[in-house]
């Protein structure tokens, strides 16, 4: 209760911020007219502002300002999301060029990596120490760029991101404390108090969307935490924010192989992420959606508490929400309606689960449905 007591300010303060300035910032939004953009990818209707990370990124930088003392790393961090939400808010306003838009995430992330140091480091194995240099900042910088990028593709749906982004966090933070980073702790529950204000604006119906300038800021800075926080095994540098940031990359990792194996640019639009799945081909509402992808990430953020403390035990439930999703991916037709690996194999072995014109998910189908996305249409996202 001690610990909890004196935790209390860091996010209650980041809370109330972004409480109050979310309405601010939808109001700038209205006045600058920077709306979200309706096509046949969205799900949303009317005028809604997407400049809503303003809110969190502003609570964060001045109770971050207030309660913690500034070294070489913690600025490289402030800059480094400064540089990136400029160029999230940039595109917010004026959508700009995805290769544009990652210049921006390329900088900041390179910002971190040479004045703050936020990069792997040694990796351990038992005995074995790898100190290779340029492994460690090539691995640390497409690390920093691709979660960034991985938190704004889910941002999808009311509260997806932000409320994915908030769990992540937590998780990134219990594990820094018994871990002894107390300082760790401290800025993830400035975070936490930040994107937990700004959240009951932007839950289904949202009146306010965080924009690229959220989801970029959030990306980022939960790549640099979990690359601070967890320097130790090389299970645990690299394993760790894996186990945690789950759903986003395995999201993306998909979206990417879809796309490429159908001929179209990673960069085009489609009806495929996990989000879209549950909605259009499972049935589930908005708001089930969401829930559901929380639980998901919950589940996958408690394996990497019960990791540091029982491995073994982690090691199993990991393997089993891994098969699971595997499975849903084949059944779903993520990937593409035709690749199932898993189930082809049961429907050779055992002559389970057969095709049919009207069976419910994809990968059973005698005749598939286009899943193909819109031409030319493209996604504002790098």
């Amino acid at each position: 209760m001690n610990v909890f007591f004196r935790a209390l300010p860091y996010f209650l303060v980041s809370f109330f911020l972004a409480l109050i300035i979310t309405p601010v910032a939808k109001r700038v939004g209205f006045f600058l007219k920077i709306y979200a953009v309706e096509n046949k990818r969205t799900v949303h209707h009317g005028h809604i502002v997407r400049i809503g990370g303003l809110a969190i990124f502003l609570a964060y930088i001045i109770t971050m300002a207030v309660f913690m003392r500034a070294d070489s790393t913690l600025n490289a961090i402030m800059i480094g999301s400064l540089i990136i939400f400029v160029g999230g808010f940039i595109d917010d306003m004026f959508d700009l060029r995805p290769i544009v838009k990652l210049l921006f995430e390329i900088v900041a992330a390179l910002y971190v990596i040479f004045f703050g140091g936020i990069e792997l480091g040694n990796l351990t194995f038992g005995a074995f120490t790898i100190d290779n240099p340029v492994a460690s900042f090539i691995i640390s910088f497409f690390w920093i760029v691709g979660v960034s990028n991985a938190i704004n593709l889910m941002d999808g749906l009311d509260g997806l991101a932000a409320g994915n982004s908030l769990i992540m966090i937590c998780v990134i933070g219990f594990i820094s404390y018994f871990m002894n980073r107390v300082d760790i702790s401290i800025m993830t529950l400035i975070l936490a108090g930040a994107i937990a204000g700004f959240l009951p604006y932007n839950f289904h119906p949202a009146s306010v969307f965080m924009g690229d300038c959220g989801a970029l800021f959030l990306g980022f800075t939960i790549a640099c935490y979990s690359l601070l926080g967890f320097k130790t095994t090389a299970f645990i540098t690299l394993g760790f924010p894996i186990i945690i940031l789950f759903v986003p990359l395995s999201d993306t990792t998909l979206a990417i192989i879809r796309r490429k194996a159908s001929g179209h640019r990673i960069s085009e639009a489609d009806r495929s992420h996990l989000h879209h799945v549950l909605m259009y081909k499972v049935g589930l509402s908005h708001r089930n959606t969401v829930l559901l992808l929380y639980v998901v990430c919950i589940l996958f953020g408690l394996d990497a508490i019960l990791m540091y403390f029982h491995p073994f035990s982690a090691w199993i439930i990991l393997f089993i929400l891994c098969v699971i999703a595997w499975i849903f991916i084949e059944l779903t037709g993520m990937i593409n309606p035709k690749f199932h690996p898993i189930i082809g194999f049961l429907r050779r072995t055992i002559g389970h689960p057969r095709k049919s014109e009207n069976a419910f998910f994809e990968a059973n189908k005698l005749v598939h449905t286009n899943t193909d996305p819109p031409k030319r249409e493209e996604e504002n996202e790098s």
